[in-house]
């Protein structure tokens, strides 16, 4: 059993890695290249179908698929790790004297956030906005603003949900 669940962290691990690596891809490469490259179709440039046709739908099944396997492994590591408990864990109770574990607690709260943003807000937009599921044009300006934003408050979460992920083994920077 010791094995598994040293099996299950290491993955948790990887899986995160991945999803939140392609998170920031995301907001801090592909945004502005994909603003670069449709400026330059307007001078005669080969414009973004190439990102929007080959690497935006290949990167985005990676994400989603890493930010549900992240959380399913994170949600199973809550339970079968004897110290902490998932309803503990969402339910913020899981030591009132413990700020390592209820920081666990934040951090699972702030990473399911984040797996709803990419589920229901980010991935069917950017079906829409990459032409996976037929939208007008008014739609796709919609989507894209609204994917936009649901992927810039996941970039922001990440950073406490990090934080606090790792309070639970190395405490937290700004309490005793």
């Amino acid at each position: 059993m010791i094995a598994l669940d040293l099996l299950v962290r290491w993955f948790h691990i990887v899986f995160g890695v991945m999803w939140i690596g392609l998170l920031y891809y995301f907001n801090f490469v592909q945004v502005g290249a994909l603003a670069q490259a449709n400026a330059e179709a307007s001078t005669g440039g080969p414009g973004a179908a190439s990102i929007t046709k080959y690497v935006a739908p290949r990167a985005l099944f990676w994400f989603r698929w890493a930010a549900l396997a992240t959380w399913l492994t994170g949600a199973y590591y809550l339970m079968a790790a004897p110290q902490y408990s998932l309803l503990g864990a969402f339910s913020l109770s899981m030591g009132a004297g413990n700020l390592g574990l209820t920081s666990l607690g934040l951090g699972a709260w702030l990473g399911t956030i984040m797996l709803f943003n990419v589920w229901v807000l980010i991935w069917p937009n950017q079906k829409k906005i990459l032409g996976i599921v037929p939208a007008t044009d008014p739609e796709k300006a919609s989507a894209r603003r609204l994917a936009f934003l649901a992927s810039r408050t996941n970039t922001a979460l990440s950073i406490p949900m990090l934080m606090f992920m790792q309070a639970g083994a190395h405490g937290l920077p700004f309490f005793s």
